[in-house]
């Protein structure tokens, strides 16, 4: 994995945007505080990512699974 901002960002967001627990969760707060600083592209999704955000992805995935 490399250091990349705007992967950094888009796999972010599009993690949020899938995992999210509703309008009051710190997950959707998140989300809408980085819309202060990241537009996403209108076809943002898992297969547009680069590898290297696909990899973020992934790693945020994987962090979510319980123990």
């Amino acid at each position: 994995m490399t250091f990349d901002r705007f992967d950094i960002c888009e796999a972010w967001y599009l993690y949020l945007c899938d995992y999210h627990g509703g309008q009051w969760s710190k997950e959707y707060n998140r989300l809408s505080r980085m819309t202060a600083y990241f537009k996403p592209r209108n076809n943002l999704s898992f297969g547009t990512l680069s590898e290297n955000a696909q990899d973020i992805y992934r790693e945020l995935e994987y962090k979510r699974q319980p123990s």
